[in-house]
């Protein structure tokens, strides 16, 4: 049973405590990406023999795949994935930002450009469940940005096929290419490149343990997204809260992971217990509470606070994947949010929305990164060159300046490498 605590009973950094795992993932991951990187697509195949049960000719998913999945996805699906994509473009259409140029007095002219990456790879999981909302929320941000690329790594069943939801939902997205490769062995591919699976410059998307661990360790080698965590959401609720629709939202984190955290800040008691004795109720009817009951009698909360200014501090402090500010007046509350991934505002406004059809980014960042990161979007697949023009005149009334910065760190070449351009007139 998920446990009430009294404010100040737990420090801040128990408040997303959970019960890792203590397998070696670090050394597990860092022998298969040595042996991809070493035996490319063989070691990739072997891993999916081994892991996935399926043993694959090739990885690359044909266009007769798509076209059969595409066909086998009900037709009202197809239209929730059309529908889906339409939000996602038009929420993340609005992040595009162009360059900039200005000039300076005397013929200096210094700028930024904006460039898509070339090459984008997405993971996309498909362990417990099926994930074509990941493809969605990946994928539109990358096209939108301008990738001429979009790469896709999704693992497949024991029979060699990928779901068929995954694929409409990639056809749809505008996925470029998409391989049969799952686990550390496929960001290894998408990092180091193999016969098959081109090397990409930056990996995003979620996965399980052994997933976010080869990220971290090929990070340098590509860019990546972040190091996802188990999904978490905070809700702060006062007692006009409806304590069935509090403990279905807290249930719909639940569900995805054993290691999932839910947490209820609420200032009124009865409204504590009420949701407490709701997800009691709701657990039992729940499909998938072999996963939920784990997740909520460990690493479940319920935080009695003074009043909904101090929840939102309690908030803060915890820097929740998502934020749901459950009471009539929302938007009085949402100067207070300093740190959240995603925030839902108001009673008819649950976290789910944001996953699937809403429009904002569902790969947020996770386990209290929100004090620092940003939910996945379109800035994630662009690069920026700065660049810079001097006159001739306009470098010489400098370059003395420069060469007093570079004596001053010992770096006499640099120095030299201004001041040389006083000694012959004429040159730019």
């Amino acid at each position: 049973m998920i446990r009430i605590y009294k404010d100040g009973e737990l420090r801040d950094e128990e408040l997303l405590k959970r019960n890792a795992p203590k397998a070696d993932v670090a050394g597990v991951v860092a022998a298969i990406l040595n042996d991809v990187r070493e035996n490319g697509d063989a070691a990739v195949l072997k891993y999916t023999e081994r892991f996935d049960g399926a043993k694959l000719g090739t990885m690359l998913v044909t266009e007769e795949e798509i076209a059969e999945a595409m066909a086998e996805t009900e037709p009202e699906f197809l239209d929730t994935l059309r529908l889906a994509e339409r939000n996602i473009r038009e929420y993340h259409e609005k992040q595009l930002r162009q360059g900039y140029s200005f000039t300076r007095p005397g013929g200096v002219v210094m700028g930024q450009k904006i460039l898509p990456i070339e090459r984008a790879g997405l993971y996309v999981p498909a362990g417990t469940a099926p994930y074509p909302s990941t493809v969605m929320m990946d994928a539109v941000p990358a096209r939108i940005a301008g990738c001429a690329e979009i790469i896709m790594c999704t693992p497949c069943g024991r029979d060699g096929k990928v779901n068929a939801a995954i694929l409409a939902a990639a056809r749809i997205a505008g996925v470029t290419r998409i391989f049969k490769a799952g686990g550390a062995q496929a960001v290894a591919a998408m990092a180091y490149g193999t016969e098959s699976i081109p090397r990409v410059d930056k990996i995003v998307g979620p996965g399980n343990a052994y997933v976010a661990e080869a990220k971290r360790q090929v990070y340098g080698q590509v860019s990546i997204d972040t190091i996802a965590g188990p999904s978490e959401v905070l809700v702060v609720a006062d007692e006009t809260a409806n304590p069935r629709h509090v403990a279905a939202d807290m249930l719909a984190q639940a569900e995805h992971d054993v290691l999932s955290c839910c947490v209820l800040v609420t200032d009124s008691e009865a409204l504590a217990n009420s949701v407490q004795a709701e997800i009691e109720t709701q657990l039992a009817s729940l499909e998938r509470v072999s996963i939920a009951r784990p997740s909520i009698d460990d690493n479940g909360k319920i935080i009695l606070a003074a009043d909904l200014r101090r929840a939102m501090q309690i908030a803060n402090a915890v820097a929740p994947e998502h934020l749901e500010i459950f009471v009539d007046n929302p938007f009085d509350y949402l100067d207070d949010v300093k740190n959240a991934g995603s925030v839902f505002l108001g009673k008819n406004c649950p976290e789910p929305l944001g996953d699937y059809l809403g429009g904002t980014n569902h790969t947020l960042p996770t386990t209290g990164t929100a004090r620092f990161g940003s939910p996945l979007g379109v800035d994630d697949f662009i690069k920026k060159i700065q660049y810079t023009y001097y006159p001739a005149e306009a470098f010489k009334a400098l370059a003395p300046e420069i060469a007093r910065f570079a004596y001053k760190e010992g770096l006499t070449g640099h120095a030299r490498s201004a001041l040389i351009r006083l000694e012959e007139e004429g040159e730019a």
